[in-house]
């Protein structure tokens, strides 16, 4: 599954807190470019990819090797809700019934 999400974190930040993340997760890092890291574990293959996009955003593309709602694509909005509150810790999400 692809799935993308557009932060206000620079860069290098946000593959920072990928580093952090995806290895508490049983993930291991198999190939690491400045702006691209490929995780393999048990849950399945995840390619992490950052790019800079209009002005002062970021664009983080993740592509799992799952298909349908797995846990590893779960994990992978996990990652990108700490982005979120990485970039606004004051935000508190609340239901839109």
């Amino acid at each position: 599954m692809r799935h993308f999400f557009r932060s206000q974190l620079p860069g290098d930040d946000a593959m920072a807190e990928a580093d952090a993340f995806f290895p508490t997760i049983g993930m291991t890092t198999n190939g690491k470019a400045a702006r691209e890291r490929t995780y393999a574990g048990a849950l399945g293959t995840l390619t992490l990819r950052i790019r800079p996009e209009g002005g002062h955003y970021t664009f983080v593309q993740a592509d799992t090797d799952q298909t349908g709602e797995s846990r590893l694509d779960r994990n992978v909005k996990k990652y990108f809700v700490r982005l979120h509150r990485r970039a606004d810790p004051n935000h508190r999400p609340s239901a839109s019934y």
